[in-house]
C-alpha cells in the first residue's frame, strides 16, 4: 500500500509540473542560454533531440524539406548529442523514401537512433524488412551518461490493426533490463502512445517495464506535443517534424538537468520553447491499476461456454498469415521466417523449415505440397510430409502474396511488379505479368478464365490464365495507394467479382470486361468479404459493429445486423460453413453468426491482437493464429 501512494504521489508531481510548466508555455520562451542561467535548472548535463513522423513521400517534397530543416538546425546546437526519432519516417515504408530520409538523417553531425511508426511496417513492399536493412536494425540501445535509452517497434505488421509489441521484442526489452538492473534511469522510445486504442497489447510491455526504473516513455504518432500516463508510467509524446499549416517544421529538444528533464518544441529559425518537465529520481511502481487502466475482457468466454479451446500454442514471434490445414496437421509461418507443421490433434509441432526472412504468406497445400512466399525474396515450395525443400523460386523483392494453385499451376503476386505462374511440379516459370505498379498481398481468385488479384497501386487486375495477358484492370476512381483493393481477398458469384477496400465501398466488377456492376458506400465496409457455400450470398463487415448480406445476382441487401465488435478494420474474411459465418477482429474476438439472418450464435476471446482468417476443420472445429505468436484449435459443442 505504500509503494502505491509513493507511485501517485510522484506521478502526480509529474503531473503538476507538466501543467505549471505547459500552462506557462505562452508567457515564457526559454532558450538552452536562459535555462542554464536560471535557477530552475542548476545544470544541463546533457541536451538530445526527436524527431518524429517524418512522412518522407515521393508526392510531397515539402516533408523531405522539413526534414533537411531539423537536420540543419540540429547540426547548429553543438550541445545535442544525439538523435531519437520515433518512427513514420516514410508515408508507404516504400524503399525509395526510406532512403531518402537515411540520405538526409546522415547529415547530422550527431548520431541518430532510430524506430519505425505504423506507416512504415503496414503499407511497405519489402514487408517491413528494407527498414532493418537501410537502418541497421528495427530497434536501438542506447547508454548514454548513465542513461539506458531503448526503442523498438509498436507499428502492425502488414495487417490493419492497432499497435502492436511483438513478443521477441518485449523478452528483450526485459532482457536488456535485467542488464542495467533497477537503479538506472531508463527512457523507453516507441512510436505509439502505450494505451487502449493504439497498442492492444500495452500492458504486456508496462507490466515487463515496470520493476525497473524507467523514468518515460518518449514517442510520436498523435503529430502534437502531449503527456499521458500509461498505467502509472510517464509517457510523452511530440509534434512532428512537418509544418502542417505553419511556415516551418521543427522538432523536440530535452535537456536533462541536474533532477529533471526539461522538454522544449524547436520550431525551425526560432527559440526553443519549453512545454514540460520531468522529474528524474528512483521510480516506484507496483502492480498495475486495473481499474483505471483496463486490460482485455475475456468475459464473453464465460457467456458462451459452448465454445472451447482444444489446445493454444504460443510460438515466441508474431504470425501474419492465415494458417493452412489438412487431414493431419497446421501449416503457417512466422515473423522469423521459420515454416512451421504442427499436429493438428495436439498442437504439436512435426517439422519447421528456415527461411532467411519473415513470412506474411499464407500458404496453401496442393497434392504432396504446400506453397508460400518469404520477405526473403523467394517463392517456396516444399513436401508436407517431410519439410524438405521441393523447389524455390527466387524473386527480385519481397513475396506477401499468398499462392492460389490450380490445375497444377501456382498463381502468386509479389513486390518486383510480377504476377506470376509457376509449374507445381518443378517450380518452373510458365508465365510472368510485368506491369504491376505496387505489391501484392492477398490472395487471387480464378473466374472465367481470368486470374483475378489486386495490388497497392490502386488497380484491381484481371489476366487471362493461358498466358498472362491483361485481361482488364480495374481503379476505383482514385489513384491513392492508400484506396487499393490489395488487402481483400476477392470473391466471385453470378459473373461479378466482389470486392472492399479502405475507401469503404462495397463494389461488383463484372468479370467479362472489368467494368462495375455496382458499387456502394452506404455501410461503410472495409476489406473484408466472404461467400456462402451455394456461392449466392456475399457477406462483408462495416467498420463498426455491423455485418451484412448482399444477394450477389442483384447485389440486394439481405441482411444487415448489429454484431457488436466495436470499431474494428482488421482484413480478416468470413468463413461460411453450414448455415454459419466466422470472423475475427483486431482484439482477439472470433465471432459466430446464422448466414441466413444475422442472428448472433456465439463470441470467444482468445488474447487482444490481430487474428487472422479463420480455418474450419471439420463439422465443429476452427484453427487460427493471431499476430501475438498464438496458433490455437477451438471446437463448438
Amino acid at each position: 500500500m505504500l509503494y502505491r501512494r509513493l507511485n501517485l504521489i510522484l506521478l502526480g508531481v509529474l503531473m503538476a509540473v507538466v501543467t505549471v510548466v505547459a500552462q506557462s508555455n505562452t508567457e515564457k520562451v526559454t532558450t538552452l542560454a536562459d535555462a542554464m542561467a536560471t535557477p530552475e535548472v542548476n545544470n544541463i548535463a546533457f541536451s538530445f533531440a526527436q524527431f518524429t513522423d517524418v512522412h518522407i513521400s515521393r508526392g510531397n517534397e515539402n516533408n523531405t524539406i522539413d526534414l533537411q530543416r531539423a537536420v540543419e538546425d540540429v547540426n547548429t546546437q553543438e550541445h545535442i548529442a544525439f538523435v531519437l526519432v520515433s518512427g513514420d519516417i516514410a508515408e508507404t515504408g516504400d524503399y525509395a523514401s526510406l532512403m531518402v530520409a537515411k540520405r538526409e538523417l546522415d547529415k547530422l553531425n550527431c548520431p541518430y537512433y532510430i524506430v519505425p511508426g505504423n506507416h512504415d511496417t503496414k503499407w511497405s513492399e519489402s514487408g517491413a524488412t528494407d527498414f532493418k536493412r537501410i537502418f541497421g536494425d528495427n530497434r536501438f540501445r542506447l547508454q548514454f551518461n548513465g542513461f539506458l535509452f531503448l526503442g523498438i517497434n509498436t507499428g502492425p505488421i502488414i495487417k490493419m490493426g492497432d499497435g502492436h509489441v511483438s513478443p521477441q521484442d518485449i523478452i528483450w526489452v526485459e532482457r536488456q533490463l535485467k542488464n542495467v538492473g533497477k537503479r538506472m534511469p531508463v527512457f523507453i522510445v516507441t512510436h505509439y502512445p502505450l494505451k487502449s486504442g493504439d497498442v492492444d497489447n500495452w500492458w504486456m510491455l508496462t507490466d515487463v517495464v515496470r520493476k525497473y526504473n524507467v523514468q518515460s516513455f518518449l514517442g510520436g504518432h498523435y503529430h502534437r506535443n502531449m503527456v499521458h500516463n500509461y498505467d502509472g508510467i510517464p509517457g510523452i509524446l511530440n509534434r512532428s517534424t512537418l509544418r502542417d499549416k505553419s511556415e516551418f517544421g521543427g522538432y523536440t529538444v530535452y535537456d536533462m538537468g541536474e533532477d529533471s528533464l526539461f522538454v522544449s518544441e524547436k520550431v525551425i529559425g526560432q527559440p526553443q520553447v519549453r512545454w514540460a518537465a520531468l522529474p528524474i529520481e528512483q521510480k516506484i511502481y507496483v502492480e498495475g491499476n486495473e481499474k483505471e487502466f483496463p486490460r482485455a475482457d475475456y468475459a464473453v468466454n464465460t457467456q458462451y461456454k459452448n465454445v472451447k479451446d482444444v489446445w493454444v500454442r504460443e510460438i515466441g514471434y508474431g504470425i501474419y498469415g492465415t494458417p493452412a490445414v489438412d487431414e493431419e496437421n497446421v501449416y503457417f509461418g512466422d515473423d522469423k521466417g521459420v515454416f512451421h507443421c504442427y499436429s493438428l490433434k495436439k498442437g504439436k509441432e512435426v517439422w519447421a523449415f528456415q527461411t532467411a526472412e519473415r513470412i506474411a504468406s499464407t500458404p496453401m497445400i496442393a497434392e504432396d505440397k504446400i506453397v508460400f512466399g518469404s520477405c526473403d525474396k523467394n517463392i517456396y515450395c516444399i513436401s508436407k510430409e517431410t519439410g524438405k525443400l521441393v523447389w524455390r523460386h527466387r524473386t527480385n523483392n519481397a513475396v506477401l502474396g499468398s499462392p492460389l494453385v490450380a490445375d497444377g499451376v501456382v498463381y502468386i503476386g509479389a513486390s518486383d511488379g510480377k504476377f506470376r505462374a509457376l509449374r507445381l511440379a518443378d517450380g518452373e516459370l510458365i508465365w510472368s505479368f510485368d506491369d504491376v505498379k505496387n505489391y501484392q498481398e492477398s490472395r487471387p481468385v480464378i473466374a472465367d478464365g481470368k486470374v483475378i488479384f489486386g495490388a497497392w497501386d490502386s488497380y484491381l487486375y484481371a489476366l487471362n490464365v493461358v498466358d498472362g495477358s491483361l485481361a482488364w484492370k480495374w481503379n476505383n476512381g482514385n489513384l491513392r495507394p492508400h484506396f487499393s483493393p490489395a488487402a481483400v481477398w476477392p470473391v466471385v458469384a453470378e459473373g461479378k467479382v466482389f470486392i472492399t477496400a479502405p475507401d469503404r465501398y462495397m463494389t461488383a466488377v463484372n468479370v467479362a470486361d472489368g467494368t462495375t456492376a455496382w458499387r456502394t458506400k452506404e455501410h461503410k465496409v472495409r476489406e473484408t468479404i466472404g461467400l456462402s457455400e451455394d456461392n449466392k450470398i456475399v457477406f462483408s463487415r462495416c467498420m463498426n459493429d455491423s455485418v451484412l448480406a448482399v444477394v450477389a445476382d442483384d447485389c440486394r441487401l439481405l441482411w444487415k445486423v448489429d454484431a457488436k465488435f466495436g470499431y474494428d478494420h482488421n482484413p480478416s474474411m468470413l468463413i461460411e460453413r453450414n448455415g454459419e459465418i466466422v470472423f475475427a477482429t483486431k482484439n482477439g474476438e472470433i465471432n459466430c453468426l446464422r448466414s441466413s439472418n444475422g442472428e448472433l450464435l456465439w463470441k470467444h476471446k482468445i488474447g487482444n491482437s490481430i487474428i487472422n482468417t479463420m480455418v474450419p476443420v471439420g463439422e465443429k472445429d476452427w484453427v487460427l493464429t493471431t499476430t501475438d505468436g498464438v496458433v490455437a484449435r477451438i471446437t463448438v459443442k
